[in-house]
């Protein structure tokens, strides 16, 4: 078994992963850093995954506080400044 890498973001593992040959090629002369950009993207695609479940898990109170809202109106709206 492989050691982890430590970073000051915490450890690295090594992954082995298939891509494009010309994609790959076209991203080195690019300058572009695949370790990088793809733990840049998986975090975005978590992120969003969580905000998802979220979303999903909240719901109901969600569709709850939107209808009383179109019930009730917004507490204060006559006290507005803007």
């Amino acid at each position: 078994m492989r050691k982890a890498k430590q970073t000051r973001a915490g450890y690295k593992r090594a992954a082995n992963l298939s891509i494009d040959a010309d994609l790959l090629a076209s991203a080195k002369e690019a300058g572009i850093n695949l370790s990088a950009t793809l733990e840049d993207r998986l975090r975005e695609l978590l992120r969003e995954r969580e905000r998802e479940k979220w979303k999903a898990e909240n719901r109901a109170a969600i569709e709850e506080y939107n209808e009383r809202i179109r019930r009730e109106g917004v507490i204060r709206v006559g006290r507005r400044r803007f």
